[in-house]
């Protein structure tokens, strides 16, 4: 598949997940609790996945299960990537509030961008020196996002959760590179969507309350999510990953910082405040700038 295409689905699925907020951040105010809002979103990823896998695989979906170093890859895979974003999706959900915009949970979210390359050290990759100074740009950022003016270093509790999420889609994205050249894309989705569901399900069942007239009210934005956000988006992901660049891809889903906030303008109707904006401007430039690709010296001489 030529690069072209595979930047036009990344940023084809920050656009998706930049819109999701809006839809996230309703249902959050209707009161739903984070563990039902992202079981029900990934039971119907889940669904559409399956049916998604027979129609693309031609028939063969059943017979490639059949060899066992394949589907061991498969179930491993996702396994690890499914009990990642069921996390990270979680922590997201829950970040969200009455008094928390979606643009702003948003651009901290998208902070995974800058996490990436300094994680990767795990796997034996060294970050450069711009790396590390989008870092300090990104705390700086932070700093004006999160901590209200006069209020000294006491960040929001939701924003901690944000944060969290963003540590949570650093390792979600190095972990899909790790296995997306092992197995099928839209396979790998289908698993990890089954395990988030599983795992979302069990934990709504013990500690929330499940109300099917709550559902009911929120259908289409949990259908949005579910369809577009959880089964569309995080399969272009995976299809987007594969065999590419992974700077060059991590800066495209980056958008979807951009378009959160615009969608939360445009749909919720929400404005945050000149420190806010500022601080998302700061982290952006961040976001940019750790992906810069380092100069080589020897093509300098």
């Amino acid at each position: 598949m030529k690069s072209s295409y595979k930047n036009f689905f990344a940023v084809l699925a920050a656009l998706i997940w930049g819109l999701a907020f809006s839809a996230q951040s309703y249902c959050a105010e209707k009161g739903m609790g984070a563990f039902t809002f992202n079981a029900l979103r990934a039971l119907i990823a889940t669904v559409v996945l399956f049916f998604v896998c027979i129609i693309f695989s031609k028939g063969t979906f059943f017979s490639q299960l059949k060899d066992r170093k394949y589907l061991s890859s498969l179930l491993a895979g996702g396994a690890v990537c499914g009990t990642i974003l069921f996390l990270a999706t979680n922590f997201q959900q829950s970040a969200f509030s009455s008094d928390t915009e979606s643009g702003k949970v948003g651009f901290i979210t998208v902070l995974y961008i800058v996490l990436v390359p300094i994680f990767s050290i795990i796997f034996k990759k060294k970050a450069t020196p711009t790396v590390w100074v989008s870092v300090v740009i990104a705390i700086i950022g932070m700093y004006f996002l999160c901590i209200e003016e006069g209020s000294g270093f006491n960040i929001n509790y939701h924003d901690l959760l944000a944060l969290a999420c963003a540590v949570l889609f650093s390792f979600h994205i190095l972990f899909i590179d790790r296995f997306a050249s092992k197995v099928n894309g839209i396979q790998l989705s289908f698993v990890q969507f089954a395990v988030v569901t599983v795992l979302s399900g069990a934990c709504a069942l013990f500690t929330e309350a499940i109300s099917p007239q709550l559902i009911v009210s929120c259908f289409w934005q949990i259908a949005y999510v579910g369809v577009f956000s959880s089964g569309v988006a995080y399969t272009l992901q995976i299809i987007a990953q594969k065999d590419s660049n992974p700077t060059v891809i991590s800066l495209l889903l980056s958008l979807e910082s951009v378009f959160a906030v615009l969608g939360g303008a445009v749909i919720l109707g929400e404005v945050m405040s000149i420190r806010e904006y500022i601080g998302c401007g700061i982290m952006f430039c961040a976001v940019i700038l750790a992906q810069l690709p380092e100069r080589n010296k020897k093509n300098e001489a």
